[in-house]
């Protein structure tokens, strides 16, 4: 009961760093979202592009979320900007990913009767291939949409915006007033905003999936 009386005393502070967190992430991963497609267009068709392109990937998401922003930090201050920048990095990995593997999981010989049948690189890329890579390419944007949603809650400790500051006051209060509750509020928030953005991915996946492919 009193970590329910908690979050009803703090309500619309609550709700407005869900807010907050939401938003962060929706706009980051929209940036990461139309980069990674936009690069993954152009290396898709060579291998040695998409050999780079995936071993980029592999690397990038290893490096500690912690040590970037503590370098963003330093270049760049704390705030906003830092948190912006280190959830697009990490978010255009996944994306990138998904959309050279399904791009190139398209039937070759579909693309080649296309060819055929009059159609340029560029349309056919945009009526045959990406609509047949889009449940792949979508994948990747859910993936990466869950794993920014936690990354946001380390950009907390950079002053970012986001429920992450409620989790890390609780943690420097450990064993205070409250403490444990802060913890749970913030991380039960990040979990509700998670089922609810990869939901409404799904849905959006759904619609904009040609009837021909769902599943």
């Amino acid at each position: 009961m009193a970590f329910f009386d908690f979050v009803r005393e703090r309500w619309s502070v609550l709700s407005f760093l869900a807010y907050q967190h939401m938003s962060l992430v929706l706009q980051t991963l929209l940036v990461a979202a139309a980069l990674a497609l936009i690069v993954g267009v152009l290396i898709y068709r060579s291998p040695w592009g998409s050999t780079v392109g995936n071993t980029i990937t592999a690397v990038g998401l290893t490096i500690p979320s912690y040590a970037l922003l503590g370098v963003l930090v330093g270049i760049v201050g704390i705030g906003v900007l830092p948190s912006v920048i280190m959830l697009v990095f990490f978010g255009f990995f996944p994306i990138l990913r998904n959309v050279v593997v399904g791009l190139n999981g398209v039937d070759k010989a579909l693309v080649e009767s296309a060819r055929g049948m009059g159609m340029n690189r560029v349309t056919t890329l945009w009526r045959l291939e990406l609509p047949l890579a889009w449940p792949v390419i979508m994948t990747g944007v859910r993936v990466s949409a869950q794993m920014l949603m936690g990354i946001a809650a380390i950009a907390a400790f950079a002053l970012g915006p986001g429920l992450g500051g409620y989790i890390f006051s609780g943690i420097s209060r450990t064993g205070g007033a409250n403490a444990t509750n802060s913890i749970v509020a913030g991380t039960v928030g990040i979990l509700i905003l998670a089922i609810i953005l990869d939901t409404v991915l799904n849905v959006i996946t759904r619609l904009t999936t040609s009837r021909g492919i769902r599943v």
